[in-house]
């Protein structure tokens, strides 16, 4: 295993990391998907006994169960052998009270003293302004102080200037975003690394596979791998595009079976998987795939907001951007996941009134309303329940 350091601690993390939010699942009677425990357990205790040192899990993941499954999985000694990042939302702190009560019942679900990283999870624009005015980062280093949590953090996903905020706003000790290499024109896109060079905030990437997607390879990407004399897995180029960052500490990846994980891990020890890994032609094949996988739309939205605000609240770009990816990588369970916390969210297609507003908006000439329809008759019905049999 490949291991870098996390730039404020004594500790070499792992490059591979788990993220605990793809354990492998049952389906229950009603519908619903819920932890299956026993390959649970086996996956996560083999991760530790094969060099994976980094775990990341929430407050929210699997029905609120996640936690609870991870601090079973590393009873009897493996605990100390690793560092646990876990994240509470906002929408589960209403009051301070709260907040220290959510961190004592996640301590109790881990089975441990000390959480190594607590992280305010997925901050974002719209809800920046209420951590800062409620004072939250304050109450976590109460937190910190009292030695109930190691390290202040936050999950994000959105833009760089928002990130870029965040992050000048507070001396964080470790911080986690979505990036991959579809992902290095959005969310907090190529200009994250020179910044981050500047700081030595633990710097640690979610969705290097975007959902999974990116470990296969439709037949025009597999085309774009193929121009390379030497051949690898689609997982491996996505990884090693990300391996390549000097700036990153570790890579994060939700594998839900002991397969994936042995892959991943075998991946991670190849002796060359180290910064500026990959070459000029290297990185020119994953253009070319790059490329390859922005043809494979169905929907020609352009994510240009124009639709936006939606007087219902429809998060109309947020809808046509799950259903083309489902589409892209030819796999729905993600992204009908996703779709699962956006109904949560109230933004979902179900609260459109058909006002017809989006539809005068676009730039494209989408038929939006329609197409709305058709993206949430393509993505409903994931469903997520505790065990049944707790």
């Amino acid at each position: 295993m490949q291991y870098r350091s996390f730039k404020k601690l004594n500790f070499d993390v792992s490059l591979l990391g788990m993220g605990v939010m793809r354990l492998p699942r049952l389906t229950a009677a009603d519908g619903g998907y819920y932890v299956d425990r026993e390959k649970a357990f086996e996956l996560l205790r083999y991760a530790v006994d094969n060099g994976v040192n980094y775990f990341d899990t929430a407050f929210g993941y699997h029905a609120e169960t996640a936690e609870e499954i991870l601090g079973e999985a590393l009873e009897g000694g493996r605990r100390n052998k690793v560092m646990i990042g876990t994240k509470q939302p906002l929408y589960a702190m209403k009051t301070n009270d709260d907040i220290r009560h959510n961190l004592e019942n996640t301590l109790r679900k881990l089975r441990t003293s000390r959480i190594d990283f607590y992280m305010i999870h997925a901050i974002g624009p719209g809800m920046w302004e209420e951590v800062k005015e409620r004072k939250i980062i304050e109450e976590y280093e109460k937190f910190k102080n009292e030695g109930m949590i190691g390290g202040v953090a936050f999950s994000y996903h959105g833009t760089f200037p928002h990130f870029k905020e965040v992050m000048e706003y507070y001396d964080w000790d470790l911080c986690t975003v979505q990036q991959n290499f579809l992902d290095s024109d959005r969310e907090v896109t190529d200009k994250v690394y020179d910044f981050m060079r500047n700081y030595k905030t633990a710097f640690v990437i979610m969705e290097p596979l975007r959902g999974g997607g990116l470990a296969g390879a439709p037949a025009k990407v597999q085309g774009a791998y193929d121009t390379y004399e030497l051949k690898r897995s689609p997982a491996e180029w996505a990884f090693r595009y990300l391996a390549d960052r000097p700036e990153i500490n570790c890579i994060l990846s939700g594998m839900s079976t002991l397969e994936q994980l042995k892959k991943n891990i075998a991946i991670f020890s190849k002796p060359d998987m180290l910064p500026h890994c990959l070459s000029f032609k290297e990185k020119d094949v994953i253009e070319k795939a790059k490329t390859a996988y922005k043809s494979i739309v169905t929907i020609p939205c352009t994510a240009c907001d124009y639709c936006m605000p939606c007087p219902a609240g429809v998060n109309i770009p947020g809808m046509f951007n799950l259903y083309n990816d489902a589409i892209r990588f030819d796999y729905f369970d993600t992204q009908r996941r996703r779709y699962m916390f956006m109904t949560g969210a109230g933004r979902d297609f179900t609260k459109c009134t058909e006002c017809g507003l989006c539809d005068t908006k676009c730039p494209q000439n989408i038929d939006v309303h329609k197409q709305l329809k058709h993206c949430h008759e393509s993505l409903k019905g994931w469903v997520e329940v505790p065990d049944p049999g707790e």
